[in-house]
């Protein structure tokens, strides 16, 4: 698909309707806008909610909670202070 557009006294490009549609873009959308020799490439940035990313990590065990962790964080700091680690 070729199409034209142009910059206006802002600077400002306004997207064709029919990329904006191939490209299922919307108001609010980001763009990376980058420079690859003489032409401005610019890729939709894709931003995931955080629901689709649950279970993609592997677990080995479970989550033990935020008090227990942030308490194994305090007893290894103590413990390397202790051997002047730190």
């Amino acid at each position: 698909m070729n199409v034209i557009t142009t910059i206006t006294s802002k600077s400002q490009v306004t997207i064709p309707k029919a990329v904006r549609k191939a490209l299922n873009l919307r108001a609010k959308d980001r763009l990376l806008v980058t420079i690859q020799g003489d032409y401005i490439v610019m890729i939709p940035v894709r931003s995931r909610p955080l629901s689709e990313l649950f279970g993609s990590l592997p677990v080995d065990r479970p989550f033990p909670g935020r008090d227990a962790i942030r308490a194994e964080i305090h007893r290894e700091l103590g413990q390397r202070i202790a051997k002047e680690e730190e």
